[in-house]
């Protein structure tokens, strides 16, 4: 558990804040209403996924961690509308390939190995490829 703590820390305290009054660099991708609904819905089920991954590794339960993972691996991204893949940017469309992909590892490692302490190895991994994501791009609601 102090693993799982640590890796949390390390996070934060490796995450760029921003400073109330400093300007958003960050690339701004311009969405309807519907496409940032959905993307912020998968979002949220990453998240969803972390927190039952996170919980099923201090129970050292690798069936769990099989499965939450599995669930957020490629097979999730074949249920994002063609039309919202071609209105994202290739960078973000990289970024969150590498996160479904590295989550089917996670699935097949935790499966095939049972070692917890390497599925948290590639959880933090995983954690640097959302947090370089959220520090490159935003969602705006389009104005058309």
């Amino acid at each position: 558990m102090n693993r799982l703590v640590c890796l949390f820390v390390m996070l934060f305290a490796v995450t760029p804040v921003a400073i109330a009054g400093e300007a958003d660099t960050r690339t701004v991708i311009e969405l309807s209403p519907q496409h940032r609904a959905l993307v912020l819905n998968e979002m949220r089920q990453f998240l969803s996924g972390l927190q039952q991954i996170t919980a099923a590794l201090s129970r050292d339960d690798m069936d769990a961690v099989t499965e939450a993972a599995r669930s957020l691996g490629v097979v999730m991204s074949h249920q994002v509308p063609a039309d919202l893949k071609q209105a994202l940017p290739q960078g973000f469309r990289t970024l969150g390939h590498q996160v479904h992909s590295q989550f089917d590892q996670i699935a097949l490692d935790a499966e095939s190995l049972g070692d917890s302490s390497h599925a948290l190895s590639q959880l933090g991994n995983t954690l640097t490829q959302c947090v370089a994501c959220h520090n490159t791009y935003q969602i705006r609601l389009s104005n058309r």
